[in-house]
């Protein structure tokens, strides 16, 4: 029989993280918008509802999307002012580091 996943309300600090990710993604996206980077509001355009409503599984994968905007070569940093990028930054790895946890310790 298969383990049943906990429900978000469930684990109350990864429900927390991802709705402050989510409240920074949309600061972060209201800004790509105003800064009229197309590239980057399209990125960033489904993080703040899957934040918001995914599953733990799935705040994984939505994390690391937002994760993945902060590469070596290409970063949202070069377009972007530090004031939103680097709070969705922190918001984004305090999340990814709560779900590995959950994972490591669903497997005990």
């Amino acid at each position: 029989m298969p383990t049943r996943l906990p429900a978000r309300h469930e684990t109350p600090d990864i429900d927390a993280a991802a709705l402050i990710a989510a409240r920074a993604a949309d600061r972060l996206l209201a800004a790509a918008l105003e800064a009229g980077s197309e590239r980057w509001a399209r990125h960033l355009a489904l993080l703040p509802d899957r934040l918001r409503d995914d599953p733990i599984p799935g705040l994984r994968a939505a994390a690391r999307a937002g994760r993945a905007a902060f590469g070596p070569k290409d970063s949202i940093r070069d377009a972007l002012p530090e004031a939103v990028t680097e709070p969705f930054l922190d918001a984004i790895d305090r999340l990814l580091r709560l779900v590995a946890r959950w994972e490591v310790h669903r497997g005990e």
